[in-house]
């Protein structure tokens, strides 16, 4: 019987399989031609026509059909094609893609080849000024959407015609109070075998030019990729802006807040009693992500010495900064909430004190909705019967709409070895130890969950921010009294505030010193709650400036030593 139930179940397969003969071919013509080109090819399928396909691709049940496969050497008019074998998300396979009528699109996502100081050779995506993505990055090749019948069941091929390329992005112009400064720095040089550079916006304090003796303190705004200096605005709301709808607010004619925001903090900028401080936004897009985590990553390089070493002094020489730990500090919400408490962490002397909001995990325990210590698999909570799917976002209510593994295997999909310009993909790069091709050693099996526990060992040992406090504390603890402070909101949607009660247990046991800095929580406060009780995340989100700069200067005011300076730049 059992013999009889395994040969109908492959037989059905087999002619499931046989059914399936769709094959959709990708190309470029000659007039797209040059050299031929490496990279992956995205296909994207989606019943919706607007916005374009490319900029639907998310995780969870809303998610547009997309499909993978990488390419080398694809010269103009050669094909490439999507078959049943092609891995997809959230539809693992073509031929179980329901037969109808779709908007589909094409993207191909450039990798250059890097030969690294450490002897591998990686084929990455190098940032090309969009901030690591792959649905606008300049030079990457796109098909213009069109609506295609779609049929699985069909013996055909669909041919698609890559015939646009994304065009560069303008860089952002110089006026009186936001200046832009790039560097070539020497380690990231060395490190990836070709130019790096770090840039930054730099915030000037009003009255810059008016006072030439006056010299500043620094505040590091961290964050993801800015393509100018972020909530400034001069003039007043654009009269004609047409509303646009906040989904994830769901409040309506946001653009316009958004405006009136960053014109009202202009507004205190220049005020009389508004800190006089220069404010940086740091520009720092490598070959895995929007931004390098502001850490040394033995995958990534030394992030943290070129920002801290190169970056930040040429900063200050250039528009007159103090140029001293006591003068220095950083804040920042999500992964720059994480940057802010590890700079602080892993440089305690060169910062004053560290504003982190909703901060990616901070302790490994709560990476999300999984401990990669003691658990089995990433994606699942496993019984001896049964076994739960772990979530990985919901709503202040509590409700998901998609889990850790909807959020890997849409990563899967855009790109292999780390090369998607997602979440967990910059995790890993940043965190694990380079593997044996070169490519960051994974956490878990990207397809079923299964944890590498030697690799969490190495996570823990090298980048678990509470670990390392609570390690580290009889040195560090001297160092950071008074520093950290840390903001979460109760039902953060990626679940980050597991990860901060943690922290928090630990912080608030701590003597000699005891840590002297503060964790609150915002009731009911989804992603990135920041300490204001308030204001809802809509407006707090776009105040950070506005919040804490001013308790920065109270900090800076009892903690600077007898010979600093604190009065050239309080005029």
């Amino acid at each position: 019987m059992a013999a009889r139930i395994m040969v109908a179940a492959l037989g059905a397969f087999l002619a499931g399989t046989a059914l399936c003969a769709l094959e959709i071919e990708i190309s470029y013509p000659p007039t797209l031609g040059g050299e031929p080109r490496d990279g992956r090819i995205i296909l994207i399928l989606t019943p919706e026509a607007e916005p374009e396909p490319r900029f639907q691709v998310r995780a969870g049940h809303r998610a547009a059909q997309i499909f993978g496969v990488d390419v080398l050497g694809l010269a103009a008019g050669d094909a490439t094609r999507i078959d049943p074998e092609v891995f997809g998300y959230p539809i693992e396979s073509l031929e179980d893609v329901p037969a109808g009528e779709y908007w589909v699109q094409a993207v191909l996502h450039e990798y250059e080849t890097f030969h690294r100081a450490d002897g591998h050779s990686v084929l990455l995506p190098m940032d090309r000024g969009e901030g690591q993505r792959w649905n606008r990055a300049p030079g990457n090749l796109l098909s213009t959407p069109r609506m295609v019948t779609i049929d699985p069941a069909t013996e055909e091929v669909v041919a698609i015609e890559l015939d646009q390329v994304i065009p560069p992005i303008e860089p952002p112009s110089d006026t009186e109070y936001v200046k832009h400064i790039e560097i070539q720095s020497e380690l990231l040089t060395d490190f990836w075998g070709r130019p790096m550079s770090l840039g930054a916006h730099v915030l000037l304090p009003h009255g810059f030019e008016e006072h030439p003796e006056a010299r500043y303190p620094l505040m590091v705004f961290h964050g993801h990729f800015p393509d100018d200096f972020g909530g400034f605005r001069t003039t007043p709301p654009d009269p004609d802006l047409e509303c646009e709808y906040s989904e994830r607010f769901h409040v309506d004619c946001y653009n316009r807040i958004v405006q009136q925001e960053a014109h009202d903090f202009y507004q205190r900028w220049v005020s009389d009693d508004f800190p006089r401080f220069l404010a940086v936004e740091i520009q720092h897009a490598n070959p895995y992500y929007d931004d390098s985590y502001a850490v040394n990553s033995p995958n990534l390089g030394p992030y943290g010495d070129a920002i801290n070493h190169e970056l930040i002094p040429e900063i200050e020489r250039r528009f007159r900064g103090l140029g001293e730990g006591w003068a220095r500090f950083t804040y920042g919400g999500s992964t720059g909430g994480w940057e802010a408490l590890a700079v602080q962490v892993f440089y305690p002397d060169f910062f004053n004190g560290a504003f982190a909001a909703c901060p990616d995990p901070i302790d490994f325990r709560a990476y999300m909705t999984t401990d990669i210590y003691d658990d089995a698999n990433a994606y699942f909570a496993e019984g001896p019967f049964g076994r739960t799917e772990r979530p990985g976002h919901r709503n202040y209510l509590g409700h998901v709409d998609a889990t850790i593994r909807d959020y890997n295997l849409m990563e899967l999909v855009l790109g292999g070895r780390n090369r998607s310009g997602d979440q967990f993909d910059i995790w890993e790069a940043v965190y694990s130890p380079v593997g044996e091709d070169g490519y960051p050693r994974r956490l878990w099996d990207k397809y079923s969950g299964e944890i590498d526990h030697e690799v969490a060992d190495y996570w823990r040992e090298n980048y678990d921010l509470r670990h390392i406090l609570e390690r580290d504390w009889a040195t560090l603890g001297p160092k950071l009294e008074g520093k950290l402070h840390i903001y979460c909101g109760d039902m953060d949607n990626y679940y980050l505030n597991n990860a901060v009660y943690l922290a928090e247990r630990f912080l608030e046991s701590t003597t000699d010193p005891y840590y002297a800095g503060e964790v609150d929580y915002g009731d009911r406060a989804e992603h990135c709650w920041n300490g204001d009780h308030e204001n809802g995340n809509h407006l707090s989100r776009l105040r950070y400036n506005s919040m804490y700069l001013p308790r920065i200067l109270e900090r800076l005011e009892q903690s600077a030593p007898e010979e600093a300076d604190l009065t050239s730049w309080r005029y």
